[in-house]
């Protein structure tokens, strides 16, 4: 399936040739790990701009009970997952109440989501304290506004033995919309995940798309953290890092593999989009071998 171009103005950045488009500075941590604020409503937040690429924009929140905000992209389709909590959802003339039933990302169950084909003038009120994701991508979308039920997502296991982890699929590709893929994955004690390390930064379908891609991190216990590689064949893009509950990094290219230490539990919420809204990987021949 093939989806829209995205207009031209402040949802998008220059980019260059058919891969995803770069960060601004490879050598600067910064350009791919954004740290999290640890109190306030407002997390973490990327755009297209802060990013230095065209399509993925997100941010989470944390809300107190009886809190709202407000979001106004008119220019952007967005999807709205509520982590833990419950929310109300108000968008225009459609309404939805009592979004949410887990206590956070680490019960064992899918979340609800709601998928908004353009973000204008949308409120959340939490019904109890909440943590929700806004994703977003360049819009408006021709899809419905709909919510998305936990009944409806699929949820699997990938990978075995310390490579197992959990997925469930949000806003997979076989769910219209116009440029978002949304999924979640939980990784247990010990385990590596997005492994063997793959990449999905050059058009070249069907063998493999170009899109680009965010993982909001969390860890049980709060205290913990995990690494996570982002790397090209050849090196010239080489980033180690050490992550942190909430904290956010971005792959604008490359393979992005997440190994988490003993003793702590990863959650992260993918969201990924490019000029075709098709999920089609790279393994890296290094480490393929393990798959056979």
């Amino acid at each position: 399936m093939s989806a829209a171009e995205p207009p031209q103005g402040a949802n998008s950045a220059p980019t260059g040739g058919s891969e995803a488009a770069k960060p601004r500075a490879w050598g600067d941590h910064s350009s791919l790990l954004v740290k999290a604020r640890r109190e306030g409503r407002d997390i973490v937040e990327v755009t297209p701009r802060s990013a230095g690429w065209r399509y993925v924009g997100f941010s989470a929140h944390r809300l107190r009970n009886g809190e709202s905000m407000a979001i106004d992209r008119a220019q952007s389709e967005v999807c709205v997952v509520v982590l833990g909590g419950s929310v109300d959802v108000r968008a225009g003339d459609a309404a939805w109440t009592g979004l949410g039933s887990r206590r956070d990302v680490f019960d064992d169950e899918a979340p609800v989501a709601v998928y908004l084909p353009q973000g204008r003038d949308v409120q959340i009120l939490a019904r109890d304290a909440a943590e929700i994701a806004v994703a977003t991508a360049p819009g408006p979308g021709t899809a419905n506004a709909r919510v998305i039920e936990p009944s409806q997502m699929k949820r699997f296991s990938r990978g075995k033995g310390l490579n197992e982890r959990f997925v469930c699929d949000i806003l997979p590709q076989a769910e219209p919309a116009t440029h978002l893929l949304v999924v979640e994955v939980r990784t247990p004690s010990g385990h590596s995940s997005s492994y063997p390390p793959h990449k999905h930064d050059t058009d070249d379908l069907p063998r493999e798309s170009a899109l680009e891609e965010t993982y909001y991190h969390r860890l049980a216990p709060a205290q913990g953290f995990a690494f996570q590689r982002v790397y090209t064949d050849d090196r010239s893009l080489d980033e180690s890092l050490a992550v942190e509950d909430h904290d956010v990094v971005l792959v604008p290219r490359g393979y992005h593999p997440v190994v988490v230490p003993y003793g702590y539990e990863s959650y992260y919420l993918n969201v990924m989009a490019g000029p075709r809204r098709e999920w089609h990987f790279h393994n890296d021949p290094a480490h393929e071998w393990m798959l056979k």
